[in-house]
């Protein structure tokens, strides 16, 4: 409020929603589709008639049939710009420009609901990507919500996780760790309940794409465990392999 991002704030869901225009959820995505069954039973009466209700969680099947079966006129995004930071300190002006935000037609959505959120996006300066839900689910799964569950993964194994001890090595482990452990544990470090509910709403297709990585590693495990030691030159074609691959056109 004293940075004038809001002019006031409402005291109950029910004045927060009452006269508007757009309803966008923006909590975690379990607590998105508790808020969607409240749009669509307690809170029904309080929205208007042409307000389009929309959210930015990071899963998008789960929540679109829940608006779908209580009949919201819904349209799910999904802002492809997150950090692992959170709340308002960390927010940044221009997290959204040119970035992709995802978008997926509810069943009662209307034409005015995509204009509006049509013009929301081009607002926030980003690029609208429609898309269906079990494609987008699938493609997250692999680019964002597979690598936070390696992440944490990789904490557990080799810091300890739930219900062990502090491995004995890791403060000598740690006491050496630069750049390439807080790039890989950078995922790890973001907002727990945030974590659970991106694991919980997506969760068949990150299993899919963690067992074709458990299918990878076995791979490398194999080469690295090679009668008479690893293969050099297989070592240097998979390695270059992975780099010449994100450094075709258009790759990140």
């Amino acid at each position: 409020m004293a940075d004038g991002a809001v002019e006031v704030a409402a005291p109950t869901l029910e004045e927060a929603v009452r006269d508007a225009e757009v309803v966008l959820l923006a909590a975690p995505p379990l607590a998105c589709l508790d808020l969607t069954d409240r749009l669509g039973g307690p809170l029904r009466d309080a929205l208007p008639e042409d307000c389009t209700v929309t959210d930015v969680a990071s899963a998008k099947s789960r929540i679109v049939d829940r608006a779908d079966e209580l009949k919201l006129p819904f349209i799910g995004g999904h802002p492809m710009a997150g950090r692992e930071l959170s709340g308002y300190e960390a927010a940044l002006p221009d997290l959204f420009v040119q970035r992709a935000w995802v978008t997926v037609l509810g069943r009662y959505a209307r034409l005015g609901d995509g204009e509006r959120i049509g013009e929301l996006i081009e607002t926030c300066g980003a690029i609208q990507v429609p898309m269906q839900a079990a494609a987008h689910d699938n493609a997250v799964a692999a680019i964002s919500h597979m690598p936070l569950v390696v992440s944490a993964a990789l904490v557990e194994t080799v810091v300890g996780g739930v219900g062990e001890p502090e491995h004995g090595d890791w403060r000598s482990a740690e006491a050496l760790a630069a750049t390439g452990w807080a790039g890989m544990t950078r995922l790890a470090r973001g907002e727990p309940g945030m974590g659970a509910g991106i694991a919980a709403t997506n969760s068949a297709a990150i299993a899919g794409r963690l067992r074709d990585l458990r299918d990878m590693i076995d791979s490398w495990i194999t080469e690295l465990e090679r009668d008479g030691g690893p293969d050099a030159d297989a070592l240097l074609t998979r390695f270059t392999t992975a780099r010449d691959r994100l450094a075709e056109p258009g790759r990140q």
